[in-house]
């Protein structure tokens, strides 16, 4: 048996080093080997019973979709409604499809919205397998037009909405803003991406790169797409992997995050770089010494409160046109 240290390791700063150990010891085997029930069980957030990041305003919200409805959690920064209805941010949590909740990403949310001024409107989407693609992204679309439409009762500026997520929810997000410019409905006036999952051809090398890295590897990036659309999905299609568009003309602009050891790393900057070259402004960086999904985590990784401050320094300088 070879029990040498992968060679992504010596890539990860001390902080990422020590909550990939606590990983390893926390979960008894590798996430597409636990399953969907046992892994939500396990990665999924409990409510936080004192939030580190306190708002005078949070609100659960129940938005109506085609299919029944779906829960939502509002945040506004404090003093952001006596200025009248203000931008907002639809966030669209991560979890390979199979995993999140809006806890996992509530102090994410609280922290974007104290920094940046936005109001942050949080979606719990539904999940596969028991609700295979396009579920989730039914439930966006839904969701966003809702919130368009509901603006003046929320306190939402309905010309000032942004969309964002991390890994599948980057995904989600950029698959909303294809379909509404394919409808020729408004678009979002950005998207905020934290290494979304844009591509179902796992062949770049930082998939091979970082196969066996921290929480998601290259076999949990293709057990995740096999839940969300089923092993028989033809693929091609832009609306489930994004990459797949003939053309990103006329997307809204983007700011993407995405991480040094993880094999969507190179996925999401291919995703960046398209974006360019089709004409759509594009901010990137790649946070080094850190592993997919650090970025929620803005109270253990010194590198995501960086991002984070980054995310509400784009938003801020968006307002302000």
């Amino acid at each position: 048996m070879n029990d040498a240290a992968p060679a992504w390791r010596n890539l990860l700063d001390d902080q990422a080093t020590a909550v990939a150990g606590l990983i390893s010891q926390l979960l008894p085997k590798r996430l597409h080997e636990l399953g969907p029930e046992q892994a939500r069980a396990l990665v999924n957030s409990a409510p936080s019973a004192e939030p580190i990041t306190r708002l005078d305003h949070v609100e659960q919200l129940t938005v109506p979709t085609r299919t029944g409805a779906i829960a939502a959690r509002l945040y506004r920064a404090d003093g952001a409604g006596s200025r009248g209805p203000g931008p907002t941010l639809v966030y669209l949590h991560g979890g390979g499809f199979v995993l999140g909740t809006l806890d996992g990403a509530d102090e994410l949310c609280r922290a974007i919205a104290a920094g940046s001024g936005w109001t942050v409107v949080s979606l719990e989407y539904r999940l596969a397998p028991e609700n295979k693609y396009p579920a989730a992204l039914e439930d966006c679309i839904d969701a966003y037009t809702w919130l368009a439409r509901s603006a003046p009762d929320l306190g939402i500026d309905p010309a000032q909405i942004a969309v964002g997520g991390d890994s599948a929810g980057g995904n989600l997000a950029t698959a909303l803003c294809l379909y509404r410019r394919e409808k020729g409905d408004t678009l979002p006036v950005a998207q905020v991406l934290a290494y979304p999952a844009v591509d179902d051809g796992f062949t770049r090398p930082s998939w091979s790169d970082f196969a066996d890295a921290p929480l998601l590897g290259a076999a949990e990036g293709r057990w995740f797409w096999e839940q969300y659309t089923g092993a028989g999905h033809p693929g091609g299609d832009p609306l489930a992997a994004p990459m797949h568009a003939e053309s990103l003309r006329g997307l809204p602009p983007a700011l993407i995050i995405t991480a040094e050891v993880d094999p969507i790393r190179d996925d999401a900057e291919a995703y960046a770089q398209r974006l360019r070259e089709d004409g759509v402004p594009v901010s990137s960086t790649r946070y080094r010494g850190v592993f997919h999904g650090f970025f929620t985590e803005v109270t253990v990784f010194a590198q995501a409160k960086h991002a984070v401050e980054e995310v509400c320094q784009y938003l801020r300088e968006l307002s302000r046109g």
